[in-house]
């Protein structure tokens, strides 16, 4: 989990996605999130952990729905929701966090 410590660290907003390979929403999200890594350039980073090959993670982290996605920024969460979302909303609320 040290790893994942360093993930969040950073100056710029970071969006994680817990996901599922047998997930169907997990599986939609997949293209939404190249379009929001896409637009963010350097601004922001799209980050996708897949939640059964990091059990402690997700548990430790309460991951109950797939997809879960959480905004971090600095080692601190800002902002988190279940299920699948839009390009445009996830760009315009990390956006926020720039």
């Amino acid at each position: 989990m040290s790893k994942f410590g360093e993930l969040i660290d950073l100056d710029v907003p970071v969006l994680i996605d817990f996901y599922a390979e047998w997930s169907e929403p997990s599986i939609a999200m997949h293209p939404v999130l190249k379009d929001v890594a896409a637009a963010l350039g350097d601004k922001g980073k799209v980050i996708k952990i897949d939640a059964d090959k990091n059990k402690e993670l997700s548990e430790a982290l309460r991951v109950k729905g797939l997809p879960t996605l959480m905004i971090y920024k600095r080692g601190e969460m800002l902002w988190r929701q279940s299920g699948e979302q839009d390009a445009n909303t996830l760009i315009g609320i990390i956006n926020e966090y720039v």
